[in-house]
């Protein structure tokens, strides 16, 4: 089925940022200055490598979205991270969704095309949210067939995002990470590993998120997301609201750092969707973002010279 799909060029392993109408003239005056586009895990004077978008927001045939659009695809790798095609939907994939997607890949020809680990409506009725699927294997049999119907269709691997979660189901009959390994054996996809989603997927289930981090196989992984959440304690226990809304927490921090050590460097994304905040905000957690990445990779180097010493 994905005999003829090319992989896509690779983001660069470095920090990115989403790009946010608000930020295009700042952002743009980066580029064209050539501060973005080198690997910051090289250690270079570069915060951010690429960026990203969500691909709805461009649906749109043109106008200045677009003119801006154009000048960043000229200039930098694209992300395009969807949030609409639907995949766990009992009726399968939005094929509208999906034209309008094939459509701007063709235009932009991005570096990574993503979506969610997801449902968002049915035939009749769309709802703004991602919802979860039961990690079973009716699921996975569905799931798997529309990640394929996806790629066959863009001609391209994709990777697919882990959900923040509120509930597990009481039929589940894997783990999460069992559930997108099998995902990936089947169809050549890749994960987006969102680690702000295992902190909160974590807290709210009572789940051990270093656990989590760590049965994830990061050969798989091709792009690593990180976001603030919102926090509600209530008299039952604390709650955290996906919401991308404040800066990283020191704990998602932490956990991306775990990750590192034994990934090295990967594409690296700050998510900031709500009340965003000035762009140089954005590049002071991608800056931080990079240092854990370069501390990251020189402790993995050192480890691989230790062990290489005593061989």
């Amino acid at each position: 089925m994905l005999a003829d799909i090319t992989p896509p060029s690779p983001l660069p392993p470095g920090t990115g940022v989403g790009l946010k109408p608000q930020h295009y003239s700042q952002a743009l005056d980066l580029v064209s200055a050539s501060i973005v586009g080198s690997d910051s895990s090289s250690g270079s004077d570069s915060v951010l490598s690429w960026f990203e978008v969500h691909p709805q927001n461009y649906f749109s045939a043109g106008g200045p979205p677009h003119r801006w659009l154009t000048a960043f695809a000229e200039r930098v790798p694209l992300s395009f991270h969807s949030v609409g095609l639907s995949l766990g939907s009992r009726d399968g994939v939005d094929l509208d969704e999906l034209e309008q997607l094939a459509a701007l890949c063709d235009r932009y020809a991005p570096a990574m095309v993503s979506d969610h680990l997801s449902w968002s409506g049915s035939a009749s009725n769309r709802y703004p949210d991602l919802l979860p699927v039961p990690y079973t294997n009716e699921a996975l049999d569905h799931f798997a067939a529309q990640v394929a119907r996806v790629q066959d269709r863009l001609g391209r691997t994709m990777l697919i995002e882990n959900p923040s979660r509120y509930l597990a189901f009481a039929g589940d009959a894997m783990s999460e990470a069992d559930f997108l390994h099998a995902l990936c054996a089947r169809t050549g996809c890749g994960i987006l590993f969102d680690i702000n989603n295992i902190e909160v997927s974590a807290t709210n289930l009572g789940l051990d998120a270093d656990a989590m981090v760590d049965a994830i196989d990061p050969t798989l992984v091709g792009e690593v997301h990180l976001a603030g959440h919102a926090r509600e304690d209530h008299e039952h226990g604390t709650l955290l609201i996906d919401d991308h809304g404040s800066q990283v927490t020191d704990e998602t921090w932490r956990l991306f750092e775990r990750f590192a050590q034994r990934a090295g460097a990967r594409p690296v994304l700050i998510e900031w969707d709500t009340d965003v905040p000035d762009f140089d905000t954005l590049l002071a957690e991608a800056a931080i973002a990079a240092a854990i990445t370069r501390r990251a990779t020189r402790n993995r180097q050192s480890v691989r010279g230790q062990l290489h010493a005593l061989a």
